[in-house]
């Protein structure tokens, strides 16, 4: 979950999360002319004012699938003037941004992940249990898959599947099964019908803790109608491809599936890849990166505590140490 401020502009509200460490971690890489950075998932541009600002040559090159993202980041961006080309587009779509803004490498690429504060505070989204509003939870709202259409037509052995795998939900099926019953009566389209729905669902001891029990199947609908995993497992990939050497990437990560992937994808990149036992390892199976950061690292309190969705932010990065050679390529 991004936190941002408000409504997209400077005045108020709350700043990126983890703005000063993030800004920490890409100034190596970007403190050399005309440096190139691509923010896969823009929202509405905090960080990217920030780096802007931050180094004078540098160009950005920002990604956002949902349409008022990209406008309100506009806004914000324009006394940046050319410096910043904004893409409405998927993060997995980040080779094709690249090539059509002619920066097939960047020396930089950053990824915020989640839903961004305005997404979750406009009712009308659906992404809030807080709210009673249409089941949607969109972040491109001119696609056709909705939240509302995954809980009424998805059979139940694949709505366990998804809030198993996505919600880490260990009463999936359970909820599956009485969604099932209950759209069979009515069809469910509110957030607060199925937050209902979802709390009679689960046992009343594991209700009194935790928070909202439906945290977890909302989170679980969020990733299946956005594809967010699949497009982060296309896109960190194809981010770190095309870092120059030096360039860095940070991932700024909300829940353990986003997090645990992100650690997959830099763990396979900065680990020798050549058969053991080799006196001296061959070039191609050197690593090509390295680990910046020790393990995921945390906001602190005084962020916490300034903007608690901060709180389940996870940060790793990684820099890039060596060019692919021949080998690597084949």
């Amino acid at each position: 979950m991004r936190a941002t401020d408000d409504n997209g502009l400077r005045a108020g509200g709350h700043v990126p999360v983890m703005l000063a460490r993030v800004l920490d971690l890409l100034a190596p890489a970007l403190d050399r002319p005309d440096s190139v950075l691509v923010d896969a998932n823009l929202g509405l541009g905090g960080h990217a004012e920030a780096l802007l600002a931050a180094h004078p040559t540098l160009r950005l090159i920002g990604i956002d699938r949902d349409p008022v993202a990209v406008e309100r980041s506009a806004v914000r961006l324009a006394p940046f003037g050319l410096r910043a080309t904004l893409v409405r587009a998927v993060s997995s779509d980040l080779p094709a941004v690249l090539a059509a803004a002619r920066a097939p490498r960047v020396d930089a690429a950053l990824f915020d992940l989640g839903v961004s504060s305005p997404q979750l505070d406009e009712p009308e989204r659906g992404f809030a249990y807080s709210y009673d509003a249409p089941l949607d939870m969109r972040m491109d709202r001119e696609q056709e898959l909705t939240a509302a259409e995954v809980v009424n037509t998805y059979p139940a052995k694949e709505l366990t599947r998804v809030l198993r795998d996505y919600g880490e939900e260990r009463f999936a099926a359970r909820i599956a099964r009485l969604i099932c019953e209950e759209r069979a009566r009515e069809p469910i389209d509110s957030t607060r019908r199925l937050a209902d729905i979802v709390r009679t669902a689960i046992p009343a001891a594991t209700r009194r803790t935790g928070g909202n029990p439906a945290k977890r199947t909302f989170q679980a609908l969020r990733i299946e109608v956005n594809e967010e995993l699949s497009a982060l497992e296309t896109a960190l990939p194809a981010a770190l491809d095309a870092l120059t050497l030096g360039g860095r990437v940070v991932v700024l990560a909300y829940h353990s599936l986003e997090d645990r992937l992100a650690k997959q994808v830099l763990a396979a990149r900065t680990k020798e890849t050549g058969p053991p036992g080799l006196p001296v390892p061959l070039p191609a199976h050197q690593p090509r990166f390295r680990l910046v950061t020790r393990g995921a690292e945390l906001p602190d309190e005084e962020e916490v505590t300034r903007n608690p969705r901060a709180a389940s932010a996870r940060l790793r990065a990684a820099e890039r140490i060596r060019e692919p050679v021949d080998e690597d390529r084949a």
